[in-house]
């Protein structure tokens, strides 16, 4: 098919840039740069090492120094073993297979260890993503192929917009319903999700059309959260019932790690047996007991496994006290006991694949990355339904990964937020940034429900974006519409910086403006001393600085130290991008616009998805910051001035000089 060849030919151009920039980095760096960018971990002492699947190593190491560095070396990841040594030639590429804290286990294509991995400093290298790219081309041609036919291509040619979503209208007979389903309306063609009293049952009417609208699913249905309005709720009481009624397996995947356990997490908390392929973001021990591993640890037969482990470490140890000796007789003998090493192991193999397949068959929800879904360890399954949450930031070409394993799909999430992020400008401009929710979104109204009602912001603060991206549809619940800090407080303000001189400064690829910076969080510190009347520093409001760029985040990060007055609230501020802050909320946020200049421009600030993102961060108090005279050419800035003015909201930065 044409579409996944256009598809195919933008994810190309997307993997050259990506390691392009890698490359870059890697060969360009020293390890100390390398690890300040997250790529890798130095140094780090190997803490165990046992044979694993196919003769193959699995190292466990720790980092040592520099816990607190972010990174980006995950489960599932390649990367590679070196010795500072001589790291070029000192090094063992394989994958990760577990991260946590700040321990990870790198499983090595090697059955013992070199000699370089006892001497000198050891670090861990993330490598070029190879895999995920490898598996989202597999997709895509299995897609183009599969379309042709008739049953298994369905929902491939709905999602690509051939043919049309289609819905259940007849009754289904009561003796088909699961426990907490009521019998569907054979007029309306629609499913109630819960009995009244029942968890659940307090879904508000358009959260229960969304799940109503799931239900009656043959192939499509899509939910449309914006923010606030609780989607992920909608989403779980949506998947317990069909896995009430369908008594099948459900696969939950998501773009990123913390979509993933926040949903995991709140499945598990419904009752349900949840699995979670790979390692989860967020330490709890909630998530820690759903996940394979500890699945699989907890299993009857896992004690033979353990000694039938230990057994195979035993007869790998004496072998290797033969390393030095090259004699015939002692050849043989190493051979004799890798040999027998490498039978117990497979032993091994025929009980872990038995576990494996014993945990799979009493999961009732399966959980992963979209990429992680087609983990060797669940690469087989099928399901009748899969729900992508996140949609709208999910890069297209990952989510035929586990499309092409659904007959049916639920899509969830918001594509008037933040698209996917795309590294090549080229494959962004020709379409790779736009999501298959939002082209199906287009293609099929009748399978979209929006959720109306939100619970997070103030009734002033979510109108203006209620009306530029969800067409007034969106109404505040009673108990967050009036909401604000104290009586009295104003939840929305723009202060114009027009005519104060706050011009924007370009240092190569960055951009910060200091000076509006440094009005920024006079106005905190200005705000925070009103509110010391009202709360005490251990019940403060929180307030998140947002910024578009990441320079004038730097900038506004070394100011902060140096305002006095806001170091006993340093617990409640945070400072950080407008995409950093996606999925997140604060009491309290402040936007800095950054863009002032006499030309006009305003650069990404045109991606108004960005804009939508940072002011519905707030549930009681926005501030935003910016130069309407450089903002006001965008019809969209000019429009949020204008209400701003309409609410009585406006404030030039001139009212706060001081005399």
């Amino acid at each position: 098919m044409d579409y996944f060849k256009k598809l195919a030919g933008l994810l190309t151009i997307e993997q050259a840039e990506d390691r392009r920039i890698y490359e870059d980095l890697a060969q360009h760096s020293s390890v100390t740069q390398r690890r300040a960018a997250g790529l890798t971990w130095y140094p780090v002492a190997i803490r165990d090492v046992e044979l694993g699947h196919g003769d193959y190593l699995t190292v466990e190491v720790e980092r040592t120094t520099h816990p607190d560095i972010a990174h980006q070396l995950r489960f599932g990841a390649p990367a590679a073993l070196f010795s500072n040594h001589d790291p070029h030639t000192d090094r063992l590429p394989g994958t990760i297979t577990f991260q946590g804290g700040n321990k990870l286990k790198i499983t090595l294509l090697i059955d013992e260890l070199p000699d370089w991995a006892r001497n000198g400093k050891l670090g861990i290298d993330l490598l070029f993503d190879d895999n995920s790219y490898t598996e989202m081309f597999g997709a895509l041609k299995r897609a183009g192929a599969l379309a042709e036919k008739a049953e298994e291509g369905r929902l491939i040619r709905v999602l690509t917009g051939q043919q049309p979503a289609s819905f259940q209208l007849e009754t289904v007979p009561a003796a088909a319903e699961g426990p907490g389903i009521r019998e569907s309306s054979a007029v309306t063609g629609r499913w109630g999700a819960t009995k009244a009293g029942e968890p659940g049952a307090n879904l508000n009417p358009s959260q229960q059309a969304a799940v109503d609208k799931i239900l009656a699913a043959n192939d499509l249905a899509i939910v449309h959260g914006p923010p606030g309005t609780g989607k992920t709720t909608t989403l779980v009481q949506a998947i317990k019932a069909l896995v009430r009624r369908d008594g099948e397996r459900v696969l939950v995947v998501a773009p990123s790690n913390t979509a993933v356990d926040l949903l995991s997490e709140r499945l598990a908390d419904e009752g349900l047996n949840v699995l979670r392929i790979g390692n989860p973001v967020r330490v709890s021990e909630r998530l820690q007991s759903i996940t394979l591993d500890n699945r699989m640890a907890q299993h009857g037969s896992v004690k033979e496994v353990k000694k039938l482990k230990k057994k195979a470490g035993e007869f790998r140890d004496m072998a290797h006290k033969y390393k030095r000796n090259f004699g015939k007789a002692e050849r043989d003998q190493r051979k004799a006991l890798f040999d027998e090493a490498r039978s117990i192991m497979k032993e091994v193999e025929r009980l872990e694949q038995y576990v494996l397949d014993d945990v799979l068959a009493k999961a009732q929800v399966v959980t992963a990355t979209l990429v992680g879904a087609s983990h060797y360890t669940v690469r087989h399954l099928q399901y009748r339904t899969v729900v992508i949450d996140e949609a709208g930031q999910a890069l297209e070409p990952a989510c035929w990964i586990p499309v092409l394993k659904a007959q049916r799909l639920i899509l969830a999430g918001d594509h008037c937020q933040l698209p996917p992020t795309v590294k090549s400008e080229e494959a962004a401009k020709a379409g790779l940034t736009t999501t298959l929710m939002e082209k199906n979104v287009r293609q099929h109204p009748d399978a979209v429900v929006l959720l109306e009602e939100q619970y997070r912001m103030h009734e002033t603060i979510m109108s203006y974006a209620g009306g530029a991206f969800y067409d007034n549809r969106l109404r505040a619940h009673p108990s967050v519409a009036a909401h604000k800090l104290f009586a009295g407080d104003s939840p929305l303000s723009f202060i114009d910086t027009a005519g104060c001189g706050y011009e924007e400064k370009q240092e190569g690829a960055g951009l910060s403006n200091p000076e509006e910076a440094s009005f920024l969080l006079k106005h905190v510190t200005r705000l925070t001393t009103e509110l010391s009347a009202h709360y005490s520093p251990a019940d403060f409001p929180s307030i998140a600085i947002i910024s578009p760029y990441r320079l004038q985040v730097q900038v506004l990060r070394e100011l902060l130290p140096h305002s006095t007055a806001l170091q006993p609230y340093l617990h409640r501020i945070s400072i950080n991008t407008i995409d950093s802050f996606q999925g997140q909320e604060r009491d309290i946020v402040y936007i800095g616009m950054t863009r002032s200049n006499t030309d006009s421009k305003i650069g990404f600030l045109a991606e108004v998805r960005r804009m939508n993102v940072a002011m519905t961060r707030a549930r009681k108090k926005l501030v935003v910051i910016g130069d309407s005279s450089t903002l006001s050419q965008s019809a969209f800035y000019a429009g949020f001035i204008a209400y701003a003015e309409k609410k009585a909201a406006y404030q030039s930065a001139w009212e706060f000089v001081e005399d």
